[in-house]
């Protein structure tokens, strides 16, 4: 049963998540800050964390930063009063899953955990399939990526979305698609989150972000053939 993390300084708010969420079958922990949130993140066994952006002594974006600084590469949605789209890309940038504007609606939340843990993922990955490609080396199995034998850190949303294109690999795809596979079905999302996960994707893979194509007016494909480097 997967365990989630609720992060919010309102206790109210982490009992009605908390309430809908062990409705749907999850087990629920609970912190008031971001502090709190890092300290029980070291201990593991966190499948998931639901973070709110505005709270006291460390804030949700701060935490953000220390996890992905750290390499804890659980996957978080994040929680916003603000519904610009400067915090919700900076959020996404800064290493989000997802986000979720309030007030919200809880049974929006659980779909959204839910996508985020039960992403349609390519065949290759649960078959324990790699991928060679020139410098970029990806193992499906131990959930790896190297390139040019020195492995990377990407977040789980990024490690999907480059087995998916790497899965495809030649194929162009459009950003309704690698929404509608990588974020799964139910997803709210839009095409902006494909270009910025793509963005911090092409960052990582240094001498092979060129492997990634930008396809005008359709999407992005994976060509590593085509590639400078």
């Amino acid at each position: 049963m997967p365990t989630i993390l609720i992060v919010d300084d309102e206790p109210r708010i982490r009992q009605l998540i908390c309430e809908h969420l062990q409705h749907a079958g999850f087990d629920c922990l609970e912190a008031g800050d971001g502090g709190e949130a890092l300290a029980t993140l070291e201990k593991g066994g966190i499948d998931l964390v639901i973070l709110d952006v505005m709270m006291p002594f460390m804030d949700g974006m701060t935490c953000l930063r220390q996890m992905r600084a750290r390499r804890m590469l659980t996957p978080v949605i994040m929680l916003t009063a603000r519904g610009e789209e400067y915090d919700k890309l900076a959020g996404l940038e800064g290493g989000a899953d997802d986000y979720v504007v309030k007030p919200f609606s809880p049974r929006e939340l659980v779909a959204r955990v839910r996508a985020v843990l039960g992403r349609t993922l390519p065949k290759e990955r649960e078959a324990g399939g790699r991928y060679a490609y020139g410098r970029l080396a990806i193992d499906t199995a131990s959930h790896s990526v190297k390139v040019d034998g020195q492995e990377i850190a990407l977040t789980p949303k990024e490690f999907d979305l480059l087995v998916f294109l790497a899965g495809n690999r030649g194929l162009a795809l459009s950003r309704e698609k690698i929404l509608q596979k990588v974020w799964n079905y139910d997803y709210y999302g839009e095409d902006r989150t494909v270009d910025t996960h793509i963005k911090m994707l092409r960052g990582h893979l240094g001498p092979c972000r060129d492997y990634i194509v930008t396809v005008w007016g359709i999407g992005y494909k994976f060509e590593p053939d085509a590639a400078k480097g």
